[in-house]
């Protein structure tokens, strides 16, 4: 398979489609309140949770096989290129999990809604956001690791510029969130007006949350330059054991 370089593609258009579309069937439905709700918020009732769901579970697969992918590009590179080092076979391992880790935060997410289980949803953000974070980091060390041998330090500076962006975003989000949390006073948080309490707080943390999501995309999107030069074979199954009876 010569069009790997698609696969990151895919993802960014799967996310954006399943976070805009989601948040304008909510405002159009009246779920949300149209002034920057939570992307889980717009994902809390049906319909729109249902193709929240499946939109983010397809994304999330998609994600995984861009970390595989990824994750076996720098060992190809290091089987050619040894002398860049055992450190970098020790962080791309590490990444791989983490951003594996990540795919399934968001799974987790979009399929435990914030009303109906609440610490699995919380814990699959913290997964999905923080080990994401995490993953953005090594890579960013990654890529100025096998810079001039592939990729371009441009990029490298992009991704740690990313990194960078969605740590404190993460770390704005959360201290936010429970401020707001904390000075809430009003029925319902997925129609929260100003008189509610905690107003500003909210909007911070869900204009982070937003901003947050849309540079993971993006930062994905970035592999796509470094994954044309890659091809895929169909994996070799090997038969373990036959046998045949005749009657």
């Amino acid at each position: 398979m010569s069009n790997v370089y698609l696969i990151p593609v895919a993802v960014f258009l799967v996310f954006q489609v399943s976070f805009v579309g989601t948040y304008i069937a909510a405002v159009l439905q009246g779920h949300v309140v149209p002034t920057v709700p939570y992307i889980s918020d717009a994902a809390t009732y049906s319909p729109e949770s249902c193709v929240f769901g499946q939109m983010i579970n397809l994304g999330s697969v998609l994600l995984g096989i861009t970390v595989y992918v990824r994750y076996r590009q720098i060992l190809q590179l290091f089987e050619h290129h040894s002398d860049l080092g055992n450190n970098l076979l020790r962080y791309n391992r590490l990444a791989v999990w983490f951003g594996w880790s990540s795919c399934l935060g968001i799974s987790i997410v979009g399929n435990f809604q914030e009303t109906n289980v609440r610490i699995v949803h919380f814990t699959g953000a913290f997964l999905c956001f923080g080990f994401g974070a995490l993953y953005f980091w090594l890579q960013s060390l990654i890529s100025y690791m096998i810079y001039p041998i592939a990729g371009t330090k441009r990029n490298a500076h992009l991704r740690l510029a990313m990194a960078a962006c969605c740590t404190m975003l993460f770390i704005l989000m959360a201290v936010t969130g429970v401020m707001s949390h904390i000075l809430f006073r009003g029925q319902n948080p997925r129609k929260w007006y100003p008189s509610d309490g905690g107003w500003h707080f909210h909007v911070i943390s869900s204009i982070s949350e937003w901003i947050m999501a849309t540079i993971f995309s993006f930062y994905i999107l970035t592999f796509t330059e470094e994954f044309r030069d890659l091809d895929i074979d169909h994996p070799q199954l090997r038969l373990i054991s036959y046998s045949l009876t005749l009657t």
